[in-house]
């Protein structure tokens, strides 16, 4: 046997520096050190079919250097899977974080609707939330200025419903024919396979509705610092019905506890370059030491017949409707305490869609929610398949989902033997029966109606001049040059032109702002 070496004096004090600088990292960083406390045991490796793997360091071959050999299959059980471990990100909010939590009742709003998550005061409904930016991919950065999405998983007494909106209450189209049109302009030229301002502003020019929420983009609230530290909106308008079926419009708000806190331009140009996954990392550490972000949650109100003689269209996203004339009602408390198990299967697999709702809440004529009532549904069945919703994540687990729906790729919830087929005489699941949603009318002439005209500049001059304060108008200006400036010469000229329509001494400073940047021969 060997001797012992007696470990030299400086190298023990080495180790002992290391393990006290690990001890002192973040709860992200020290995520595997806390798996291993916590899972003291020896588990053995099994194949995906539940074998035991003798020899995982090793292919099987023809002597040391020979061929490997078909029969091989746990190197084909491991490569196989490898191959397909990855599902197809999203179009749109491929980068996010995750979080779960409750939601708990703190005054009553049942006069507005009969949704049992609002039925009694200090009821408390479990919730998922995801966490985004909107137009990079997953590898991207969350300190880009961006939009960030924020939608809000209710998992109900009456099935889920999906909150799904952004930290803005605006958006940048009403129409949802223009929606991916608007969402290529974010994504990269189809030629170099770049980011190009020329696709984003051309289109941003030539749609000035967008203007409300481009102001919004290119203010201090463009890059929010970290997920905590933003609001949150369902955007749209949508409809509140009570128990007696009488319904009103709604909108949501989430406005966090924290504070609004956003980072400067040149803030986030550092982090993007040190931490990229700033954001995830701020919130998972948050709450794993035990400082839970909250958001208190508010809704607008608004009666059918204030609807019908307001004095815009109260269900163009592209406007908010005045807290002076509806003000903010406190309905709750947003919780999140629990950070993802894992993040593939609980944050990477979750799917939202605005067109899971519960009785009680309902959908308004707004144009852009109407589309995305088909649009996100859609898509959560080509990214995770037909059964997405029987997901665990995803699953309405405190009901139990009875219906006439069978088979397809991954179906969990079979069934077994009951009926597939309705009506039928052999106990298959009746209708619920009671009230179903109230009647309404329509009325007008079918026809495609062109908004791009609708007042597209009242409410951005009212952010110009009221919302914004003298430094918050100056580093405004200077981000939108800092992006225009890269975009063609006649695309510059129409974007002076249009922010000047908001407020003329803005369409001055623009232009003043890129005149320094013009390339003189």
């Amino acid at each position: 046997m060997r001797a012992a070496v007696a470990m030299p004096l400086h190298y023990s004090w080495l180790l002992l520096v290391c393990c006290c600088a690990v001890s002192q990292r973040d709860p992200a960083s020290e995520q595997l050190n806390t798996y291993k406390l916590l899972h003291t045991g020896k588990a053995n490796i099994l194949t995906g079919y539940g074998v035991p793997v003798y020899h995982k360091e090793s292919s099987l071959t023809v002597g040391p250097r020979g061929p490997m050999l078909l029969q091989d299959v746990e190197f084909l059980d491991e490569l196989a899977h490898f191959d397909r471990e990855r599902i197809p990100e999203r179009v749109v909010h491929a980068k996010g974080a995750g979080a779960f939590g409750y939601f708990e009742v703190t005054n009553d709003i049942t006069r507005h609707t009969k949704s049992t998550v609002f039925e009694t005061i200090g009821k408390r409904t479990p919730v998922a939330v995801r966490f985004s930016t909107v137009g990079g991919e997953s590898g991207s950065a969350d300190t880009v200025r961006d939009p960030r999405g924020f939608a809000i998983k209710f998992y109900t007494d009456d099935g889920i419903w999906d909150l799904v909106g952004n930290n803005t209450p605006i958006f940048f189209v009403r129409d949802p024919m223009m929606f991916p049109l608007f969402i290529h302009t974010q994504k990269r030229n189809p030629m170099t396979h770049l980011k190009d301002a020329d696709m984003f502003w051309d289109f941003i020019t030539l749609r000035p509705e967008t203007t409300h929420q481009v102001l919004f983009l290119f203010s201090d609230r463009g890059i929010p610092d970290g997920f905590r530290h933003m609001n949150g909106y369902g955007s749209h308008t949508f409809k509140m019905v009570n128990a007696n079926n009488d319904a009103v419009y709604v909108k949501f708000h989430y406005k966090t506890d924290q504070g609004i806190k956003n980072l400067y331009a040149n803030e986030a140009a550092n982090l993007t370059a040190t931490d990229p996954d700033y954001g995830i990392r701020d919130l998972f550490n948050a709450i794993a030491v035990g400082e839970f972000p909250t958001w208190t949650f508010y809704i607008q109100v608004m009666t059918f017949e204030e609807a019908e003689r307001f004095r815009w269209n109260p269900f163009d996203v592209t406007k908010v409707w005045p807290q002076a004339e509806y003000p903010l009602i406190p309905v709750g408390k947003l919780v999140l305490n629990r950070n993802p198990s894992n993040y593939f299967a609980e944050v990477e697999q979750i799917g939202f869609s605005p067109a899971n709702m519960i009785p009680g809440i309902e959908p308004s004529p707004d144009k852009m929610l109407q589309g995305r009532l088909f649009t996100y549904s859609d898509t959560q069945r080509h990214r995770l398949g037909a059964n997405y919703l029987q997901i665990p994540v995803n699953c309405p687990f405190r009901t139990h989902v009875t219906n006439y729906q069978r088979d397809g790729p991954h179906t969990i919830h079979h069934q077994g033997g009951a009926p597939n087929y309705y009506p039928n005489s052999f106990g298959g699941p009746k209708n619920t029966g009671g009230p179903d949603r109230p009647s309404f009318s329509l009325s007008g002439d079918v026809a495609r109606y062109n908004s791009s005209d609708d007042d597209n500049f009242s409410q951005p001059a009212l952010f110009w001049k009221t919302v914004l304060k003298p430094d918050e108008k100056e580093r405004l200006v200077s981000n939108i040059v800092n992006h225009l400036k890269n975009a063609a010469d006649f695309i510059q000229v129409r974007a002076v032109h249009m922010f000047s329509r908001v407020d003329s001494e803005l369409g001055i400073r623009l232009a003043a702002g890129l005149g320094k940047h013009v390339n003189v021969p």
